[in-house]
């Protein structure tokens, strides 16, 4: 039998409690049962009384046990009322669970705490149990505080408010990625919590990336490498993230672009509900069809390049107000789910579109960023001279040509409209976040922001993402953990996005499904210089991938070409050192991380049906 307490109890002891104990730790109140005398004597029932504290949120996971073995006033069946947690270190108190049990009479407490696999041990008297008490190492309980609020009626998980970007490479000003980007609010959250200064995607192009992330696995796995291959007809029995803690007891609510947005990409089965900005959108196979009206536009194409490119590779600023644009819509109603009261844990997951093209957004974004100021940047002339053919390829792909872009005179313009839709973003994302710190969910959400992808903006003479260079796989990753990460830390170890769906479902206390490519993150995020030497994979369609480590970026394609490059010393990976011969055990050592196998590629959606209505997919 075990019994759970509010967070706001306040001990105190009675004349009939003759054993009452307090401690820093901990307070233990034993109030006689119903229809129990006490006369002034001891009767002869013993009990053995533990009073155990478990801090769900998973951080870490973590225990303190206190067995007490003594003879009380009161018969088998009084009641445990209360135990509550008094360590001023703590940001609050944890949740503790008593349970009861007949045992022999004995006068001594044993106090066992259990801490991040750690036992300590102690043998006091019972007199001397409030000395004791105090004596727990606040540094070691550091690490478990608590971000769950027990309440009135129970204790509750964590929740969960993540952010998705879309083509947000690493401009972002914590990051340093470009010298005139404004980003205050994603500023703000890294100094929150833990920024990831190297995280990489698992795929540079969105539906395998956001695939590979949700359903934590890699497009090598999967088979799922390009935007037209549907991926639950490839992964039916897979549980993705918003899937496994739906199984796990949480109300999971989504909007915007989590999954990818095509027509029939998103997965009913993984929301109890989601919002769509658009409300033709539910009945049009669960599709925000951004870029497209009602998504506001000008007369289109407003620049040249559609005409040699994508036909979204488009840009101009907007005589709108911020209420019109699907970003603003998105962030209002999240906003008003954190307000709101729910009877289960809250995963909240949110994907904003832009910076993906078209980059159309409110005339003052583009404002904040003068043309005739614009820093473009740097890139190296003969930049291809030593790559691989099938490197080229990809550099010079018929959509993705910088000299085509510079031909028109328009690098600067395109450059100034990356920038204000990142700023957009970012503004759209200051909302949501200041909807969450009016909430009362506040200082019980983790916070979780990562972008799919980077972006290209003229390196390596591309445009666009599709690559896997660190300009198209550098990504903004962003964790905040109440209780667990400390305000503005940053961690420099190259992580994936593929280790997400395993580090949120370890912070909320899940069950880890056992399918899953990546591992938590969590050593990183309580010690963020904690050895962490596992590679990074990228994949980019089938046979293409990087390995990326602290030191070195290694590329091999589908053909055996191969790019090698030192981070260190060239961070604008401008010098492939892949053809040196002394580098040769380098190379071998890298390439111990690639697949040992790639997946057949799963079916292109032209060999699928769908049907809207149920939003499933049947062959055709």
């Amino acid at each position: 039998m075990s019994t759970r307490f509010p967070l706001n109890f306040t001990p105190s002891i009675s004349s009939r409690n003759r054993c009452s104990y307090a401690a820093a730790a901990c307070s233990l109140i034993c109030p006689p049962a119903p229809n129990t005398r006490c006369h002034g004597r001891l009767p002869s029932l013993p009990l053995r009384i533990f009073a155990t504290s478990r801090w769900y949120s998973g951080y870490p996971a973590a225990t303190a046990t206190c067995p007490y073995v003594a003879t009380f006033p009161f018969g088998i069946d009084w009641i445990t009322r209360r135990i509550a947690a008094s360590l001023s270190s703590f940001g609050r108190k944890p949740s503790f669970t008593i349970r009861r049990f007949n045992f022999a009479s004995s006068c001594t407490v044993m106090r066992r705490f259990v801490i991040a696999r750690s036992t300590i041990t102690r043998m006091i008297s019972r007199r001397n149990f409030l000395a004791a008490a105090s004596t727990l190492s606040a540094t070691t309980l550091s690490a478990a505080s608590p971000a769950a609020s027990p309440t009135a009626q129970g204790f509750r998980r964590p929740n969960l408010l993540m952010i998705a970007v879309d083509d947000w490479n690493d401009w972002v000003g914590a990051l340093g990625g470009h010298p005139q980007v404004r980003t205050p609010n994603l500023d703000r959250l890294a100094q929150r919590g833990m920024l990831f200064t190297d995280a990489q995607t698992a795929a540079p192009i969105c539906n395998p990336s956001r695939a590979s992330l949700l359903t934590g696995r890699h497009p090598s796995t999967t088979g799922v490498y390009d935007n037209d291959q549907p991926w639950r007809p490839a992964l039916p029995n897979a549980v993705t993230l918003p899937q496994c803690f739906r199984q796990n007891g949480y109300r999971t609510l989504g909007g915007g672009k989590v999954f990818h947005h095509g027509r029939g990409y998103n997965d009913p089965a993984s929301w109890d509900d989601y919002f769509f900005w658009n409300p033709a959108a539910r009945a049009n196979g669960w599709h925000d069809n951004y870029s497209f009206p009602p998504d506001p536009e000008p007369q289109r194409p407003v620049s040249p390049m559609p005409s040699v490119s994508w036909r979204n590779f488009d840009w101009s600023p907007l005589d709108l107000p911020d209420s019109a644009m699907p970003d603003y819509k998105l962030a209002s109603w999240a906003g008003e789910q954190l307000h709101l009261r729910h009877d289960k844990p809250l995963f909240l997951a949110t994907g904003f579109f832009r910076p993906h093209i078209p980059w159309f957004v409110p005339r003052k974004y583009f404002d904040m960023y003068p043309l005739d100021d614009i820093i473009v940047p740097n890139v190296k002339e003969d930049d291809l001279a030593d790559l691989p053919p099938a490197a080229r390829e990809i550099a010079l792909n018929q959509f993705s040509r910088h000299d085509l872009l510079v031909s028109t005179g328009n690098w600067k313009r395109a450059v100034q409209a990356y920038l204000a839709c990142i700023t957009f973003s970012d503004s759209m994302i200051g909302r949501l976040l200041d909807a969450l710190d009016s909430s009362p969910l506040r200082d019980n959400t983790i916070v979780a922001l990562w972008s799919d992808h980077g972006y290209h903006l003229g390196e390596k003479w591309h445009w666009h993402k599709q690559a896997l260079w660190y300009r198209a796989t550098h990504v903004p990753l962003i964790i905040q953990a109440p209780g667990l990460t400390k305000p503005a830390t940053r961690c420099h170890a190259p992580v994936s996005l593929i280790d997400v769906y395993p580090t949120l479902a370890d912070l909320a206390g899940l069950p880890t499904p056992s399918h899953l490519d990546g591992q938590s993150l969590r050593p990183l995020l309580t010690t963020p210089r904690a050895e962490w030497t596992r590679p990074v994979l990228t994949t980019y369609l089938k046979g293409n991938h990087a390995v990326t480590t602290s030191r070195h970026r290694y590329i091999r394609y589908h053909d055996g070409g191969e790019e090698l490059y030192d981070r260190r010393q060239d961070p604008n990976e401008w010098v492939n050192l892949a053809p040196r011969p002394e580098l040769a055990t380098v190379k071998a050592e890298l390439a111990r991380a690639l697949p040992k196998h790639d997946a057949e590629n799963a079916p292109r959606a032209n060999t699928y049906r769908f049907d809207p209505v149920s939003a499933s997919w049947s062959k055709r």
